[in-house]
């Protein structure tokens, strides 16, 4: 993300749209550039740009302009803090004769996966802890946690091995999440309900979502691994949410018709999240929304949480 704040044309050929575009969603939905220096055009801030980005996603997926706006504009900014610094920290190749491959990833990644091919499950606990305490859920698990689970995946694909190491740190890092939702304990209702599509066992990714829900102080609910469709509409009509998640972490699991079934479920507005790399973007109904990455995922369901609280709040006064 860009620190100077930058021109409506500049912003145009970011977002790859239009300038009039920029000013349609300024003018109808008050979605333009906050900073003025008297003189001068008004320019877009990073903050403004993030929001921009939200309101181009969800519009090119088929959210209707005015409901995409109410979403951005309650966008918050997730940044995760500590992924570039760990980046930085670790440029260059795997050294110390290394066994899980991790990529650039900083040194806290390279120690992690030492002490996985260990078994060392008391520094693989503190390992995480410390790094969940120092830069938060989603950072955490951008810099440390998925180069050191894709490696040992990118392992086990080549040996066949290293399934003790996987079961292992997974329960190491799904003990580690289920701290921080228990210490988050977030109030109110739980607006934003977290599901596996039907068949689909990989469940760390949305319990990192949980987490960083936590961390931010939205409440959720969790359904967890293999959740057949019928079942994920059943739980929609019961408890009402405003954000339905559906995480498919490969291509058998990830049948369209499961984001279809909530698409049709007359309790409306409802936000559809198809996560993760089992989604196919050409195969998704329109209206759903498919989030690029984890700090995406959770700008999204605070702007729902924070668009709701603003609803209410104006409903009472």
């Amino acid at each position: 993300m860009v620190d100077e704040p930058l021109s409506a044309g500049a912003v145009a050929r970011r977002l790859g749209v239009a300038v009039t575009t920029l000013r349609t969603w300024h003018q109808r939905y008050g979605l333009g550039p906050s900073e003025h220096v008297p003189g001068h055009h008004r320019r877009y801030t990073p903050a403004d740009l993030a929001r921009l980005e939200i309101m181009r996603k969800l519009t090119a997926e088929g959210v209707t302009p005015a409901e995409a706006a109410r979403w951005a504009k309650q966008s918050p900014v997730v940044p995760g803090p500590g992924v570039a610094s760990r980046l930085r920290a670790g440029a260059g190749r795997d050294g110390g004769g290394q066994t899980i491959p991790v990529g650039r990833a900083g040194p806290a990644a390279r120690g992690l996966a030492r002490a996985a091919m260990r078994l060392d499950s008391a520094v693989i606990s503190d390992t995480i802890s410390d790094a969940l305490a120092t830069d938060g859920v989603v950072a955490t698990w951008e810099g440390l946690l998925r180069p050191v689970l894709a490696g040992i995946g990118e392992r086990h694909v080549a040996t066949a091995g290293l399934i003790d190491v996987e079961h292992l740190v997974s329960r190491c890092v799904s003990e580690a999440f289920a701290a921080v939702a228990r210490a988050g304990r977030p109030t109110g209702p739980a607006r934003i309900l977290l599901s596996c599509a039907d068949e689909e066992q990989h469940t760390l990714p949305l319990e990192a979502l949980a987490a960083a829900l936590a961390e931010a102080g939205v409440s959720y609910r969790m359904l967890g691994a293999r959740v057949p469709a019928a079942a994920l509409v059943e739980a929609v009509n019961r408890t009402g949410p405003a954000a339905v998640v559906v995480w498919s972490h490969t291509r058998p699991t990830a049948d369209p018709a499961q984001l279809s079934a909530l698409l049709a479920v007359p309790r409306r507005p409802l936000l559809v999240l198809a996560a993760g790399p089992g989604w196919r973007a050409d195969t998704l109904p329109a209206g759903v929304v498919r989030p690029v990455d984890l700090a995406e995922a959770v700008s999204l369901a605070l702007a729902v949480r924070d668009s709701l609280d603003q609803s209410t709040g104006a409903d009472r006064t």
